[in-house]
């Protein structure tokens, strides 16, 4: 039976597909995906207070590299098997370069359902995987588009500040540097109460990525066949490049599972406004159907618990 948060999910999902006037009004969901953010970047903060190393800075650079090589791997394959056009490979290189907050919860819920060991370091991976995979993402685009006529001229500079400065990285670093400083004790008075209601907003989260899901999926989009296929085969392999890393670097098989769930999802929060703001011939609606539409389902229902079960396999 999948975790009760997965069913928040399917719930919003068949309301959505079944055009219900079921609705989150959008200062809640902003509320809810500020939450999140910042309850993950606390978890992790407290979980390393007094346990920081420099022995963990290899494996974060591993990581690091891992969320710069997928979407230069993923690039081409979007340009000329998939058929898009340069602004949009690059687009959902991006995209899938980057990860997904809402599925690091669900699978951090799922590790700790299933009483896994998980490494204190995890939270960092989302900082680490996401920022390198937009730069590199924009940067192709640029490489690319050069030679275009009406290029929009974009310095380097300009792209690290707006995936350094969104709100996510925000939140996520500075939920970190928080726990870090505060640990357990410290910060209980106010940890305590968001640890406490860390499943009930992940839960409200959910329900409304649910909801939003199924917009993309409606009317369905069959013209874009090559993508969705793209959406639902992609994140298997993403996720058994995952487990071997995990395997390499020595991780527990929680962290394991993190990580692999990580490198197979897609980003619908951080990475469509850098986009947006970068390369504004980006279709983003074709980047949510495939990030949030499909991946984003098919990771919290079954790809987490998938790749799970691979690990043994696979190591």
């Amino acid at each position: 039976m999948p975790d009760i948060v997965v069913m928040f999910f399917l719930l919003g999902l068949f309301a959505g597909l079944v055009r219900s006037d079921l609705s989150i009004p959008k200062a809640t969901y902003d509320t809810l995906s500020l939450l999140l953010m910042l309850i993950i970047g606390l978890k992790g903060g407290m979980a390393l207070h007094g346990n920081l190393s420099w022995g963990i800075l290899p494996e974060m650079a591993t990581v690091m590299l891992l969320g710069a090589l997928i979407p230069l791997t993923l690039f081409p394959l979007l340009r000329k098997f998939i058929r898009l056009s340069l602004a949009d490979s690059a687009s959902i290189a991006a995209h899938y370069g980057s990860v997904s907050a809402g599925t690091f919860a669900v699978a951090l819920a799922y590790t700790q359902a299933k009483q896994l060991e998980v490494g204190a370091e995890v939270t960092l991976y989302l900082v680490m995987m996401e920022l390198p995979a937009i730069i590199v993402g924009l940067l192709l685009y640029r490489r690319f588009s050069s030679q275009l006529p009406n290029a929009k001229p974009v310095t380097v500079g300009a792209l690290w500040h707006e995936a350094l400065t969104n709100k996510g990285v925000i939140l996520l670093v500075g939920g970190v540097i928080i726990g870090i400083i505060y640990g357990t004790q410290l910060g209980a008075p106010v940890t305590d109460v968001l640890m406490g209601g860390f499943k009930a907003i992940l839960a409200l989260f959910l329900l409304e990525m649910g909801l939003t899901a199924a917009q993309t999926l409606r009317p369905f989009p069959a013209a874009h066949w090559r993508l969705m296929i793209f959406a639902l085969t992609v994140p298997i392999g993403l996720g058994i490049v995952g487990i071997f890393v995990g395997a390499f670097l020595g991780l527990s098989e929680g962290s394991i599972v993190i990580l692999a769930s990580l490198s197979a999802s897609a980003s619908y929060i951080a990475a469509p406004a850098a986009i947006k703001a970068a390369i504004p011939d980006a279709d983003i609606g074709l980047a949510m159907l495939s990030s949030l539409g499909l991946t984003f389902p098919f990771n919290v229902t079954i790809g987490i618990s998938l790749y799970h079960y691979l690990i043994p396999i696979l190591t």
